[in-house]
């Protein structure tokens, strides 16, 4: 009987690996700080048509909201109560979204914040987003309702009642995580009143979810919420599919908590992903693009399966979180479609890309003071709505890089090589790299400080292909370069160091 159970169990969170992405699609977004309504749109007109399988959202639920720093971005993370209200939009705006973006095959996968309610220098009163009234102070989240019995404060054993060594587990795990008030999870109840948040988004037609700080729970108790949820909506999911979980945990290697004591549980984000190839891309420490013919599980991350990856994320695009000053981000626009671009032709991981807001950035002694900042917003604090500009891309400072032609377009090359394993590898020995995917795709990169100018194999059957970096397909023609294969699957590549992009990919759909 014990055996049954434990298969059954190991059955659950192997299913929590799969993000149900439709067929034909693969990569997800991440419209950060986005408006519901601004989804719903982006989904039909741009995400939809264009072959992204899902966008994750950013935290739904009610927040507290802040007057110093200004509304700034990390208050969504920083829960009042589940009520369904926020700075992207009320519960309807929200259902609406969800409903329209599965009618066009885009998953919705919400950033679930539950590891704790707002911060122990909140203080009390309906400054919230719904409205609601809570106390910081005596722990007070009516519209939980959570009390002080809901808290871990009995089991944190440092002075300050907050993370005082991240080398010891339980402080990790039970203590305050940058005095947000830590929740009790190994509570019947407290699990109950997450799994219910999460069930309710479910039932809506939520595809999955990215669980925020998940170092900070254990993963027993994970397990149990996660055990809790329901099956998917069979309007949009087949029948038995579970949510897809991936998690954030942040291991650069040399924690005491591990990302693999959560593999079991779903995916999990391989932080190390972005941080080594921004090294690799920014030529630091020696390292080169040759060195990345072993790229994935070679270069010590973890198994293909469990890997959530991306080159940037919302917070260490600012300098939080993990990877440091190596982290790529649409401050380099040339680097980041590069990165992007390897990423989304290399067969390892779920990718995800980033679509980002400007901000003023202020450097004192190497810190942005300005990290803080909330998305592009009206002077009563509310999110502004994205502008699509005429040649496509945002503005009102809205960054957009899912709609940056080279990043829209590797988004289908990964579409149209799904599957196909990675082949005809070349390399010059520095940052000259090539590799297919099978006979569906190739691409080529010149990261040197000198031009490339080189025959090779790509494995593609003979045709002229449209290079979908410096241009398209569009009608019979390419609006950009044109690459010959010849009968012998071989192509000539010249690409200078001084091109806006130096790299360039075609695949089976760009063929003439």
């Amino acid at each position: 009987m014990k055996l049954v159970v434990l298969v059954a169990l190991f059955g659950l969170s192997l299913a929590q690996h799969n993000p149900h992405i439709k067929h034909g699609r693969t990569s997800i977004v991440h419209l950060f700080e986005w408006r519901w309504a601004d989804i719903a749109e982006e989904c039909e007109r741009f995400l939809g048509p264009n072959g992204f399988g899902g966008v994750q959202i950013s935290p739904p639920n009610e927040h507290i909201l802040k007057e110093s720093p200004w509304r700034p971005w990390w208050q969504r993370y920083q829960p009042i109560s589940y009520k369904l209200c926020s700075r992207s939009g009320s519960e309807d705006e929200l259902r609406d979204m969800i409903t329209r973006c599965n009618n066009v095959g885009v998953n919705v996968y919400v950033d679930a914040v539950i590891n704790h309610m707002a911060r122990g220098d909140g203080g009390e009163g309906t400054h919230s987003s719904c409205g609601s009234w809570f106390s910081v102070y005596t722990q007070d989240f009516p519209s939980v309702p959570y009390s002080s019995l809901d808290f871990n404060d009995n089991k944190c054993y440092t002075a300050s009642g907050n993370i005082e060594n991240y080398s010891d587990p339980n402080q990790v795990r039970d203590c305050r995580l940058d005095r947000l008030l830590d929740l009790a999870l190994e509570k019947d109840y407290v699990r109950g009143k997450v799994a219910d948040y999460m069930n309710n988004l479910i039932d809506m037609g939520v595809a999955g979810f990215r669980v925020d700080a998940c170092k900070h729970m254990w993963p027993g108790d994970l397990d149990i919420v996660f055990g809790s949820l329901k099956n998917l909506n069979t309007m949009w999911f087949a029948s038995g599919s579970r949510p897809f979980i991936f998690q954030e945990v942040i291991d650069l290697g040399g924690e005491p908590i591990s990302s693999k004591e959560y593999y079991h549980l779903g995916r999990v984000t391989e932080f190390k992903y972005g941080a080594k190839l921004g090294t690799v891309f920014r030529k630091w420490n020696g390292e080169k693009l040759s060195y990345t013919k072993n790229w994935g599980e070679g270069w010590g991350f973890m198994p293909d399966g469990n890997a959530l990856v991306f080159i940037d994320n919302h917070d260490n695009q600012r300098g939080h979180g993990a990877g440091g000053a190596s982290i790529i981000s649409f401050w380099d626009a040339r680097l980041h479609k590069m990165a992007v671009g390897y990423m989304l032709a290399h067969p390892y991981g779920q990718t995800r890309v980033m679509s980002s807001y400007k901000w003023d950035r202020n450097f004192v002694d190497g810190k942005d003071q300005n990290d803080w900042i909330g998305p592009p917003s009206n002077s009563d604090g509310s999110t502004k709505p994205v502008p699509i500009n005429p040649d496509q891309t945002c503005g009102d400072g809205w960054v957009c890089e899912h709609r940056w032609r080279q990043i829209k377009n590797m988004v289908t090359f990964r579409n149209v090589v799904n599957g196909q394993p990675q082949a005809n590898w070349w390399d010059n020995q520095s940052n000259q790299v090539a590799f297919g995917r099978g006979d569906r795709g190739f691409i080529i990169f010149n990261n040197d400080d000198w031009d490339l100018d080189v025959t090779l194999n790509t494995g593609m059957p003979a045709g002229t292909y449209c290079d979908v970096i410096s241009g398209q397909k569009e009608g019979g023609g390419c609006t950009g370069k044109k690459i010959q294969v010849g009968s012998d699957g071989r192509a000539h590549f010249s690409i200078s160091n001084r091109e806006e992009d130096p790299f360039v990919a075609i695949h089976a759909e760009s063929k003439l």
